[in-house]
């Protein structure tokens, strides 16, 4: 009772405000304390409200002002929507999605993906995807190699990069990041025999490539020598593929289409717009050792309309190439503006590059240089006299198929492994 008193006194004494009755709960009885008459009384307590501020009490609720990110994060928590009525309605988001929200934010920070489910990543990758994550210089790139690292050809199952040379050059390790593909498109970039992305090409991330289309790179018999050696002394590479095109390359010629002949799986071939000395012997050559015949009607393989950019990774490309457009925007208007010193005389005016238009205008005036295997065209197509006479054609097949691998291993023995092809091994 002293010390409730005193403690009456002192409140007394400090506050001349009238703050109503304060209640002391002892012994597990509830006291309360009357600060007129300083006393004590074993009273229950009334039910009438009372203001614990006075009036001209006033709170302010402040965050953080400076820094703005936690404040996006905490409208981030809730969802907001319309009613029929027009009433703004708000819900609260789930755990679920606050904590994919949080990680898609650092993704950058993961340390691996393996064994993680398949499903949530891919939930994961799209919200990392639509905060465009994968378009920053250097974590983008640390990012997306976690993916590819764990889930390979979901990530991205085919790729066409075609006519996107300004986005292989700014994304190129990005690229060279993707694994187990099975279709790539880089026609009309002009990569040449030296580019990095075509020695890439020859590592074993990319040996599940099977659709290869390289048009108008600018490449040769050396660059066809770079990218076949694995293939023809250590079988490795690019051993899988099935179809190839490289037509509208001039400066390849006979010498290098016998590298090509190290792609035993090898069944659409397209060599036209190429610097052929010896069409029939090539014809010839092709149709002898790896069994393809020259068609005489454009194939379907060739009409770049089956290569599509395909998998989770599918906007990030897309990104890419809007970044790239952003950038190249400046640059219009500087070209428009030379264009009008142009008018003025006061630029001369430069001839622009002469693209592969000529050079088709040829392939199609001399025609079509495409081969196929006829066991895949004509598998659905059988006839009686062939069914017939299996079992002759079928010896027949196998006696030519034994003198062809006879020719093929004497000629290798003599053709594979020469002074530039060991140069080429001791370069990978």
């Amino acid at each position: 009772q002293s010390w409730s008193r005193g403690m009456s006194y002192c409140l007394h004494s400090e506050s001349h405000l009238d703050t109503g009755p304060i209640y002391v709960r002892e012994n597990g009885k509830l006291h309360v304390v009357n600060p007129g008459a300083g006393g004590v009384q074993n009273v229950t307590p009334k039910t009438r409200p009372f203001s614990l501020f006075s009036r001209s009490f006033s709170v302010e609720l402040c965050m953080n002002r400076e820094d703005d990110r936690a404040r996006r994060q905490r409208t981030d928590h809730f969802i907001f929507t319309y009613t029929k009525e027009g009433n703004l309605r708000y819900s609260a988001k789930s755990l679920f999605s606050l904590v994919l929200g949080y990680i898609s934010d650092n993704v950058d920070h993961i340390d691996s993906l393996i064994g993680f489910p398949e499903q949530i990543a891919e939930k994961l990758f799209s919200a990392a995807e639509a905060r465009q994550k994968f378009t920053e210089p250097v974590t983008g790139l640390r990012a997306l190699q976690k993916f590819t690292e764990a889930y390979g050809s979901l990530v991205l199952c085919s790729l066409c990069l075609r006519n996107r040379y300004l986005v292989i050059s700014e994304k190129l390790e990005e690229i060279k990041s993707f694994r187990e593909l099975t279709c790539l498109d880089l026609s009309y970039c002009k990569l040449g025999d030296e580019h990095e992305l075509l020695e890439h090409l020859t590592k074993e991330a990319l040996s599940s490539v099977k659709r290869l289309l390289l048009k108008d790179n600018s490449l040769s018999d050396a660059g066809l020598r770079r990218m076949t050696a694995p293939v023809r002394v250590l079988k490795k590479g690019l051993e899988n593929l099935l179809v190839l095109d490289l037509s509208c390359n001039p400066k390849i010629t006979d010498v290098g289409i016998g590298y090509l002949l190290s792609f035993k799986k090898l069944n659409c071939l397209d060599i036209s717009g190429t610097g052929l000395k010896d069409v029939n012997a090539v014809i010839k050559r092709l149709q002898m050792q790896i069994g393809l015949v020259h068609s005489k009607v454009p194939l379907k393989e060739f009409d770049h309309s089956n290569c599509k950019t395909e998998g989770w990774a599918e906007q990030t490309v897309l990104q890419w190439e809007q970044a790239v457009m952003d950038a190249m925007k400046p640059q219009e208007n500087l070209r428009s503006r030379a264009a009008a010193l142009r008018f003025y005389g006061k630029t001369h005016r430069i001839e622009e590059v002469v693209k592969c238009t000529l050079v088709e205008a040829e392939t199609k005036a001399s025609g079509n240089l495409q081969f196929y295997k006829e066991k895949v065209q004509n598998c659905h197509l059988p006839s009686t006299k062939e069914v017939a006479g299996s079992h002759e054609l079928k010896n027949n097949k196998k006696r030519a198929l034994a003198e062809q691998e006879r020719e093929r291993t004497s000629k290798q023995k003599h053709l594979c492994l020469t002074v530039e092809d060991w140069d080429l091994l001791n370069t990978y």
